[in-house]
């Protein structure tokens, strides 16, 4: 068993990194990115107690989020893409439901990509986010305004095609 999770891990490893080289290759001179993520329930809420599916390790079991798409409450994961205006995929990872998507904006300041524009939903509305991104990495965050928002900037509609491209893949 030991030795099946161990090439299971290195055939993660060596996917992750086929993909990365290409993806940098095929996003070359790209300067807009979009970010997003999308839930992925892995059983029915009213299962949550009595699921045992990936629960041997609490940094990686499942949990309960919420789906502000379909107003609803799952049990399960999230995942956070990264796509170039291109349609390529840049960098992909998956976190508990519960994690909030302002926290993923973390490791794409790790991820390589830097000196850019991000295009992301409400979720990622943080100023302090958005001035860590540019600070450490030169990555412009644009997100659409709330309707209560100081300061408010009008979200471009250029960015909105965009974003409307990404939602399209999710739904």
């Amino acid at each position: 068993m030991h030795n099946l999770s161990t090439n299971f891990n290195q055939f993660l490893e060596i996917t992750k990194s086929v993909n990365e080289h290409l993806a940098k290759q095929m996003n070359e001179g790209e300067n807009v990115f979009i970010v997003d993520s999308i839930p992925v329930p892995i059983c029915k809420i009213v299962r949550e107690k009595s699921s045992r599916i990936c629960r041997e390790n609490f940094d990686t079991a499942p949990d309960k989020g919420y789906s502000a798409v379909n107003k609803t409450w799952y049990f399960g994961y999230k995942i956070h893409l990264v796509t170039s205006v291109k349609r390529v995929f840049y960098s992909m990872d998956i976190s508990k439901a519960s994690v909030h998507d302002i926290h993923y904006l973390n490791d794409i300041k790790h991820s390589g990509l830097n000196n850019c524009t991000l295009i992301g939903d409400r979720g990622y509305l943080s100023k302090t986010s958005q001035l860590d991104l540019f600070n450490t990495v030169e990555i412009q965050l644009k997100t659409p305004i709330r309707n209560n928002q100081k300061d408010k900037q009008p979200f471009e509609p250029v960015f909105r095609k965009c974003r409307k491209w990404i939602e399209t893949l999710f739904a």
